[in-house]
């Protein structure tokens, strides 16, 4: 037995080793040198991790950046630190709280107000595995932060991204964890399911929302993508407690990537040239990829859309019409 524990713990480090190897080697990296000077891009949850990176990447290109966070302590912090390595003033915050639709109707109402330009929408805000909490409207607290006001906010800003003129674009930060759900349904959308399981359904409904809105602005200057970030070491369990936090929290750091090599697809997303054939669909490591069973299913995408325009009281003046 004495000789075996060394063994086996040598087996277990060299097994961490591989398998870390394995998920960073392939990461392919956007080599866009694309300059965004002129260019304005909102960020959503950008005050740390995907969204943080992505918006110092921005900035460094010479975009007017709107860090669009819940947090207003953190957000002015993310936003000093990018100012400071990139010299770029132009980079501000704005307050939302997407557990609430009158906090993102209240943050879109003063985006279109105070800009004249958006060309760039990454919806990166989210959270996993939340318990069996209802947000400030009665939704289903997963469900609503990661897709609902998303949805919602989109709407309240595809008029600001027409003013634009030139090719602007959306981009929708979903998960490979959406392949895991089997048992979609559209009955209940509110209804809580497990950590894992809720948190699956959110962003399927993502890939489903990019892909229905893709083919209603099809006649515009705006095309919308979807993406897997990979596996990697955000703050997105911060709402989770005890040993499945702690055992997420080794699996991360054990191995996950890095905030940078994860921001790749949202970048590539977010400027590659010539890829506007492909609104709608997902994206994975720099490159188009089949989307989710589920997701192909464009009448059920059409109906989930007709679904969550009544769960965000969306109005008449305010949809997107095919």
């Amino acid at each position: 037995m004495i000789l075996f524990l060394p063994g086996f713990f040598l087996f277990i480090v060299i097994f961490c080793i591989f398998v870390r190897i394995y998920l960073s080697w392939p990461t392919r990296w956007c080599r866009s040198e694309k300059c965004l000077i002129g260019k304005t891009a909102v960020i959503t949850g950008a005050n740390t991790g995907l969204g943080y990176e992505t918006a110092l990447d921005f900035a460094k290109r010479g975009a007017k950046v709107i860090l669009a966070c819940r947090n207003p302590q953190r957000a002015k912090e993310a936003c000093q630190k990018i100012i400071e390595e990139t010299d770029n003033p132009n980079i501000s915050t704005k307050i939302v709280d997407f557990s609430s639709f009158y906090s993102v109707r209240a943050f879109a109402r003063e985006l279109t107000q105070t800009e004249d330009r958006l060309d760039i929408l990454v919806n990166n805000a989210g959270i996993a595995f939340a318990d069996d909490t209802k947000s400030l409207d009665g939704h289903d607290l997963t469900m609503q932060v990661n897709y609902y006001s998303h949805f919602l906010l989109t709407h309240l800003l595809i008029e600001l991204m027409r003013k634009s003129g030139d090719p602007s674009r959306i981009v929708n930060v979903s998960s490979i964890i959406a392949s895991h759900c089997l048992r979609f349904h559209l009955d209940n959308l509110d209804e809580f399911r497990g950590y894992m399981k809720t948190y699956e359904h959110s962003k399927l409904c993502l890939n489903m929302f990019t892909k229905e809105l893709a083919k209603r602005l099809e006649t515009t200057n705006i095309t919308a993508y979807s993406l897997h970030p990979g596996a990697i070491k955000t703050e997105i369990m911060r709402q989770t407690k005890g040993m499945v936090k702690t055992l997420f929290q080794l699996i991360v750091a054990l191995f996950y990537k890095s905030v940078k090599e994860g921001i790749q697809t949202i970048i590539y997303c977010s400027m590659e040239k010539n890829i506007e054939q492909f609104s709608g669909c997902h994206f994975d490591n720099c490159r188009k990829v089949a989307d989710y069973w589920k997701a192909r299913n464009l009448e059920v995408c059409s109906k989930l859309w007709k679904i969550t325009e009544d769960i965000v009281n969306l109005q008449e003046t305010e949809k997107i019409r095919l």
